[in-house]
């Protein structure tokens, strides 16, 4: 598993990666979320591989000036999920939000519904925050 910058050689297969239909109401389309990358000064994003394929995409809000580390976007294409690749991927991310400048927890909102990614999260040891934004209840993850 590797991040890798997305680049005009890769961004069309990642735009067109997706979710499987039941999970659209959980995470906006890739394309959607490039395009907020280009406006948002604090933004990073990467494209998830496996194996030489793009198989996901991350988009993290990076405030160190807060500091406030936050998982934005995250998602494995429906046809590579089930596979462990959404779990290797986010211990790679959480790595990399642990290098950045004091770093001590990062963040991340779910739509609370059945078939949502919270129990994903919470196995990767994210807890709630009792914070809810618009709908979408909060987590984080404190580094040890």
């Amino acid at each position: 598993m590797t991040l890798e910058e997305i680049t005009a050689e890769n961004l069309r297969a990642v735009m067109r990666l997706e979710v499987k239909p039941d999970q659209e109401d959980f995470v906006a389309p890739n394309s959607v979320s490039i395009a907020e990358y280009c406006y948002a000064e604090e933004a990073w994003m990467r494209a998830i591989y496996a194996d030489g394929e793009p198989v996901g995409f991350v988009l993290l809000s990076e405030r160190p000036d807060l500091p406030r580390y936050y998982l934005w976007r995250y998602m494995i294409d429906g046809r590579y999920q089930g596979r462990g690749f959404g779990a290797r991927a986010m211990h790679l991310v959480i790595d990399y939000v642990r290098t950045l400048p004091n770093a001590t927890e990062m963040y991340v909102n779910y739509v609370p519904a059945p078939g949502g990614p919270r129990d994903f999260y919470a196995g990767l040891g994210f807890v709630d925050t009792g914070v809810d934004h618009d709908g979408e209840l909060e987590m984080k993850l404190v580094f040890a």
